[in-house]
């Protein structure tokens, strides 16, 4: 059988991984899709953007996050190079307009890159579904937290966007069935907003700076409805520098702790709805 669209993968790029998977039989999964920065050695004298650039709109240390949840998917690769929350046909920034107004590539990008960068999103929706029917064996429902930031200091490092446009987490839910999730949205939210960070409780509420749109949600809203329920989470970069990318390990461990205690809650929401 002849088979199509196989592309050979440039010599000393094999052994770059394009994501990382834990797997246990819980029902609760973290993903951190855009916490990569690695870009494979094709693009990278592509790039009119740096690696400074890139990184203000990556997602970093959303997999440290994410790391006391029982399942977890970390991507390792830069939303620059395939940005998996975007539908297929915007995950590829192309133009300005696509990329915040940045100027990605020296020149417009050759077609068999972007068909290369294509077949990585291809690969990791396939394996999201392989790995959530593995999980919907064991469990009637699960809960997908799809982890990432976002930046409020945009004019300069000393501009904060004011705190009534910018919680410290924003809850996304706009393609999932609100009524029936109402169950595991309220209680998650009341529990972040139960934590301290710095001295005082987490600014937590619902589609304010993020609505939740992606394309991972969606996904996971379509494909299993009823099921699965996918949470756009967004921290807002208060546990890093975002314009030198510096971490606050003192935040960042307060509010990884605020996420994983959540586990056991949500597992018992998902048993009571069986």
């Amino acid at each position: 059988m002849a088979i199509e669209n196989v592309e050979e993968v440039p010599k000393g790029e094999n052994s770059e991984p394009l994501w990382s998977v834990t797997r246990s039989q819980s029902p609760i999964i973290g993903t951190a899709i855009h916490d990569g920065s690695h870009v494979r050695r094709s693009l990278r004298s592509r790039y009119a953007l740096n690696e400074v650039g890139r990184l203000r709109e990556e997602d970093p240390f959303t997999a440290s996050l994410i790391s006391g949840l029982p399942n977890q998917i970390v991507f390792h690769r830069s939303r620059f190079e395939i940005d998996l929350n975007r539908s297929r046909d915007q995950a590829v920034y192309l133009r300005p307009e696509q990329a915040w107004g940045l100027t990605v590539w020296k020149e417009s990008l050759p077609q068999s890159e972007h068909r290369r960068s294509l077949l990585i999103h291809d690969d990791y929706y396939e394996m999201l579904r392989f790995f959530l029917d593995g999980i919907v064996r064991y469990h009637k429902h699960f809960v997908l937290l799809d982890v990432h930031s976002y930046n409020y200091r945009r004019a300069d490092p000393d501009t904060p966007t004011p705190q009534d446009q910018a919680p410290d987490v924003n809850i996304g839910t706009f393609s999932m069935d609100r009524e029936r999730w109402v169950h595991v949205v309220e209680p998650l939210m009341d529990h972040l907003r139960s934590f301290g960070v710095g001295g005082r409780r987490l600014d937590v509420r619902e589609n304010v700076a993020f609505h939740g749109k992606g394309e991972q949600t969606r996904f996971v809203h379509e494909q299993y409805p009823g099921i699965g329920c996918a949470i756009a989470i967004e921290f807002k970069k208060i546990f890093m520098d975002e314009w030198t990318g510096k971490p606050d390990n003192s935040t960042l461990r307060e509010l990884r702790e605020a996420l994983t205690s959540a586990v056991p809650l949500l597992e018992r929401v998902l048993r009571s709805m069986s």
